[in-house]
């Protein structure tokens, strides 16, 4: 039933998660988020015989956001993941990471926007929560793996480790917020539901009568209850919105500002000035409190410089070729992998413009354009 592939083993037959011991003497945490998809990795499990342990980590005010569809990690969605872990008779147990969150995610999150970027807080998350401190949680219970609901599929690799994929299920791929995802994370974290879409994922969830089988889908930015982002930020950070001049980059100023973390690279709507041609903003200025206007042609970059590089392709990345890598580079979740070069100075150069591009956006890299290519790593944009 299980949707994974094998990884390595010393000796024996593998089990469904690829290790060579039977599921009952298997230990599996399953990061349950109180949403249909890890509840269904927690009954996929739990019948296949794997000694299940659920874990829901409890991000942030839960309070605010008990009733708010499509939230996660809080209120509703705790009760959610203990009736599911009740039904199928596994231990569970919600772990309090409200001040470790807001010192991982939510601060940097804040912080990034007043500095002028837009940055990923589901690649913050993942990074220095599912995979960092879950992972330890893990660790601490015995666990031999951990699970989670994610659509990516992992398999073993060419040098006996395992390698990232994108899902089967183009729509639901969540390979661009895995990218930080380090090789010996990936040794132990296993990803059940990569060759299913959600329609089967769901109709499993009605099968094992699951409370939350209709549930929606969480959102992005699960931390704003509002949706307004910007009005978070402000109460983290006091004085953020910085009121400055809307400038074109002809330089003529064009208007005022309430302050630039209300703007995003790419904006078209809400500028609030009016002109003949139609205007985006094309870059943030937060040190000068200007934004920065001009035409859609303004957007078009071909080249990027990353930081923070992680690699999870083949080999080292010092020893990519120094006339670059073909990959494809993804610079946004909900934009195609586009042909480019990476260069091991942490560079993509794509073969045609990308726009809309803004430092703190995550670029992520695949073996190539098609849509179950392998996962090769990614970085965050700091300039273009």
């Amino acid at each position: 039933m299980l949707a994974t592939s094998l990884a390595p083993a010393a000796r024996g037959a593998l089990n469904s998660l690829g290790l060579s011991k039977a599921p009952a003497e298997t230990r599996v945490v399953v990061a349950m988020s109180g949403g249909v998809d890890s509840s269904v990795v927690a009954a996929m499990l739990a019948l296949e015989g794997y000694d299940v342990v659920g874990v829901t980590m409890q991000l942030y005010d839960h309070g605010e956001a008990t009733h708010r569809k499509g939230a996660c990690c809080a209120g509703q969605d705790i009760h959610d993941a203990r009736d599911v872990a009740a039904r199928l008779g596994v231990p569970h147990y919600v772990l309090d990471y409200e001040e470790r969150f807001r010192e991982k995610v939510i601060e940097p999150f804040a912080r990034a926007y007043v500095a002028g970027e837009t940055p990923v807080p589901c690649v913050a998350c993942n990074q220095h929560m599912k995979f960092a401190d879950l992972y330890a949680a893990a660790n601490d219970l015995g666990a031999d793996l951990l699970a989670t609901g994610h659509y990516v599929v992992s398999r073993e690799d060419e040098s006996g480790g395992r390698a990232l994929y994108r899902a089967a299920d183009p729509d639901r791929d969540q390979s661009y917020f895995l990218f930080a995802t380090t090789r010996a994370q990936l040794a132990r974290v296993r990803f059940p539901l990569g060759a299913m879409s959600k329609a089967r994922v769901r109709e499993l969830a009605r099968k094992f009568g699951l409370v939350n089988s209709e549930k929606a889908d969480s959102q992005d930015i699960c931390f704003v209850p509002s949706g307004h982002y910007s009005e978070m930020i402000e109460r983290l950070i006091p004085g953020a919105s910085v009121p400055g001049e809307i400038v074109h980059i002809n330089g003529r100023v064009l208007g005022r500002h309430n302050g630039v973390v209300h703007y995003t690279i790419g904006q078209r709507r809400g500028i609030g000035v009016a002109a003949a041609e139609a205007l985006y903003v094309v870059a943030l200025d937060a040190a000068n409190a200007r934004v920065i206007v001009g035409p859609r042609s303004a957007l078009a970059v071909t080249r990027l410089r990353l930081r923070d590089v992680n690699w999870i392709g083949g080999g080292e990345f010092a020893d990519l070729p120094a006339n670059g890598l073909p990959v494809a580079a993804r610079v946004r979740s909900t934009r195609s992998p586009a042909s480019a070069l990476l260069m091991r100075t942490g560079e993509i150069d794509f073969m045609e413009p990308e726009s809309g591009v803004s430092p703190g956006q995550a670029c992520v890299f695949y073996e190539s354009v098609d849509p179950h290519a392998r996962v090769l790593g990614g970085g965050f944009i700091v300039a273009s």
